[in-house]
């Protein structure tokens, strides 16, 4: 399925346009690195609004989906529909107090949020949204997307230690055996894209797919998809794998103790990881950018929403598991598949290379 824009160039890719046009200018006037280092700031800048402004959007389809699931109403005061309830919500976090606990390891405490925040951000600077659209594009680049989700466990595991509440700490335990469990599945399932592809490039492994994307390979692609956002769900502690912040055993878990603008940068990784979580499914799996006559990051764009939206359908239906058949099904289930499903793919990729040549 080729990548054919056939808008202007401005249209299709509307980053290179505007970031050639500033280097130019810029490199008429200052020597460089000045200029690159300059472009390189705007561009983390504009990701993070970006990513502020996609988390906002996320909040509010969420509520509006699960109300229209659950026969509710959802919000429908701050703005037409709601729009603006996650502006409000926001500034409502702006205003609240923060606290500290008494006898909390304070320094811990306070950099716990940007522990599990920055990881969750510097995943989007790798994702490809276009031919060579993305703040970085380097060989390794699902390894080392691999790599930043798992600073999450620890960020979450010192949030619950620090709290001086033995819920939290509670609640830190359970995702650290959370995490370091669905791990495994989550690699061993992203590792049959990389074989098919032969590369850990993300736009390698988008750019293996302009014949078929991923998903449709079988018997091993949709299995594979299936683990991975199983297991991306769980990596997210989304629901029905929330057992981190279970209301009714350890009241809000890790972030039990956390208030005002420190609770929000939790809300907010957790809601940046489930898109990242679309977004590299669909890099993996959905052919990421690939797709005719609009401009690639908008495909990308959509397919990424489109798996959140499963996400959130998951959360509406499912109910909460316990933690026993949380730990058992990784362990028993998920493992054992993903195992299967990568000697599997090693074999096709095998036979397909010699029957090749």
């Amino acid at each position: 399925m080729p990548s054919s824009c056939f808008l202007p160039a401005f249209i299709c890719d509307p980053f290179a346009y505007v970031g050639g046009g500033l280097h130019g200018a810029l490199g008429s006037n200052l020597a460089e690195p000045l200029p690159t280092l300059i472009l390189s700031v705007a561009a983390v800048a504009m990701l993070t609004t970006i990513i502020a402004v996609v988390v906002m959007s996320q909040v509010w389809t969420e509520r509006r989906v699960v109300a229209m699931m659950q026969g509710r109403i959802g919000p429908n005061r701050v703005g037409p529909s709601g729009i603006l309830q996650p502006v409000a919500d926001a500034v409502k976090l702006l205003m609240k107090e923060d606290i500290v606990p008494f006898g909390a390891d304070r320094a811990i405490f306070l950099i716990a949020p940007l522990i599990v925040l920055v990881p969750s951000l510097a995943v989007w600077s790798l994702v490809p949204w276009g031919p060579g659209l993305g703040v970085a594009d380097i060989d390794v680049g699902i390894l080392l997307v691999l790599g930043l989700g798992a600073f999450t466990t620890l960020g979450i595991l010192m949030a619950g230690w620090a709290s001086s509440n033995k819920y939290a700490l509670l609640g830190g335990m359970r995702v650290a055996a959370q995490l370091i469990s669905y791990e495994i599945p989550l690699v061993l399932s992203a590792m049959v894209p990389v074989l098919w592809a032969g590369t850990m490039s993300l736009q390698g492994i988008v750019e293996a797919q302009r014949g078929i994307w991923n998903i449709a390979i079988l018997p091993v692609g949709p299995v594979a998809f299936l683990l991975f956002l199983t297991a991306g769900i769980a990596e997210v502690n989304r629901s029905p794998f929330d057992l981190a912040e279970a209301e009714s055993e350890i009241i809000a878990g890790f972030h039990t103790e956390y208030s005002g603008m420190r609770f929000a940068l939790f809300f907010l990784a957790e809601y940046a990881n489930s898109f990242a979580v679309g977004a590299i499914a669909s890099v993996l799996f959905l052919g990421g950018w690939l797709g005719p006559i609009l401009p690639p990051y908008v495909w990308m764009f959509v397919k990424a929403y489109g798996v959140f939206l499963i996400l959130i359908w998951v959360r509406s239906t499912l109910p909460r598991l316990r933690y026993d058949q949380l730990m058992q099904f990784a362990w028993k289930v998920a493992l054992p598949i993903s195992l299967a499903t990568l000697v599997i793919t090693a074999a096709l990729v095998s036979l397909t290379q010699g029957s090749v040549a």
